[in-house]
């Protein structure tokens, strides 16, 4: 069982920069992958990026890819998105998630989630 608490979101001009952080409770955090979805208003949620549950091999969504990083620090089980030269298409709700299995970019699969932080993007 995990527990995931996102945190970092706001309002950000186009351009500007952002990281979020997820927050993790529970055991054996470092034998989870994770990954981060955003999900816009009246869109479908959607595949961000993922990092390997050793920190090793990163994928990230072509429409973030270039502008975005995730890493994590599973000595404190945390896992965060650096986002650089925002789009306004990049505003939407971020949620982090843990899966077992690695290769999984679809988020009906995923095992844990969070609650979500907002990012809002304006010109």
């Amino acid at each position: 069982q995990v527990q995931l608490v996102e945190s970092g979101g706001g309002l950000v001009q186009a351009g500007d920069s952002l990281r979020l952080s997820c927050a993790a409770s529970g055991r054996a955090f470092s034998t989870y992958h994770m990954g981060w979805f955003r999900q816009a208003p009246g869109k479908e949620r959607e595949f961000v990026a993922a990092i390997r549950e050793n920190g090793l091999g990163t994928v990230y969504a072509t429409s973030v890819k270039g502008r975005s990083t995730i890493s994590r620090d599973n000595a404190k089980n945390t896992v965060a998105l650096q986002m650089n030269s925002r789009k306004l298409e990049d505003t939407a709700v971020y949620y982090c998630a843990a899966v077992l299995r690695w290769g999984v970019w679809s988020w009906h699969e995923y095992d844990y989630w969070g609650q979500g932080t907002q990012v809002t993007v304006s010109s």
